[in-house]
């Protein structure tokens, strides 16, 4: 059966300025967050009511107390980049340039709201956070503290994913699922990705029984579809070759 759509005049444009005002108070002083919250309730009655999400004063205090919790995270974040990149100059540049930090800081928002079961807002701030980094990350994905995306573009994480601690993986890594079929929606598709594993640029990781083991180097262009022992280094060998003309 065929849904009637009833979707108000630019209302993605809405859930797009409400996860920046989120992304903003996450980052505040509690007094100020407290300021942005009273305005924010708003806007996000609004988008809920539009979606049909069924959200109430309780899942709406519920959703206050996760973003408050936020910030430190999104410090081990914001920290775990400037640590892991020579190129960054401050933990501020971080948090004003980096990609990367932009779509974990998406991700973390939408994830409070994915386990509260709020319908379909999670995955529209996951798009929007897609749409400007190029990194898509879904909101059920279960990341750990200290992550840290390099470059951004090109990153896919699935839903089932989870990510330990200390994890840094680079542009166009796919952390995905090994079949694609309605039947498997409720089983974990994706791999788990334990402690302090760096994963290198274009590496693919599938399967939902996949684990890469800690503290492993998992390089360049490779294509996993097995697990992983601790402490490994996984790396491709190029046919490429060189001669004169």
């Amino acid at each position: 059966m065929q849904e009637t759509l009833q979707i108000p005049f630019r209302f993605k444009e809405k859930v797009e300025e409400l996860a920046k005002e989120l992304f903003y108070c996450a980052l505040e002083s509690s007094e100020k967050q407290e300021v942005l919250l009273k305005n924010i309730k708003e806007s996000f009655f609004y988008v809920s009511k539009a979606l049909d999400c069924g959200i109430c004063n309780t899942k709406w205090e519920q959703f206050v107390v996760g973003i408050k919790a936020l910030k430190p995270k999104l410090q081990l974040d914001a920290e775990a980049a400037y640590n892991n990149d020579p190129a960054a100059k401050s933990v501020r540049e971080v948090y004003l340039a980096y990609p990367g930090f932009y779509a974990i800081a998406m991700y973390r928002i939408s994830h409070i709201l994915w386990q509260l079961d709020i319908p379909v807002l999670p995955r529209m701030i996951s798009e929007y956070a897609h749409g400007v980094t190029g990194t898509d990350i879904h909101p059920g994905a279960t990341i750990g503290h200290s992550f840290f995306i390099d470059h951004a573009t090109g990153v896919v994480i699935g839903e089932t994913a989870v990510i330990h601690n200390h994890v840094v993986i680079y542009q166009g890594v796919t952390l995905g699922g090994i079949t694609v079929e309605k039947a498997l929606a409720n089983t974990k598709r994706h791999p788990t990705i334990k402690d302090h594993v760096t994963i290198y640029a274009n590496a693919t990781v599938l399967g939902g029984t996949v684990e890469i083991g800690e503290n492993s180097i998992i390089g360049a262009n490779v294509w996993i579809t097995k697990s992983i022992p601790e402490n490994s280094i996984v790396t491709y060998k190029s046919d490429i070759k060189i001669t004169n003309r």
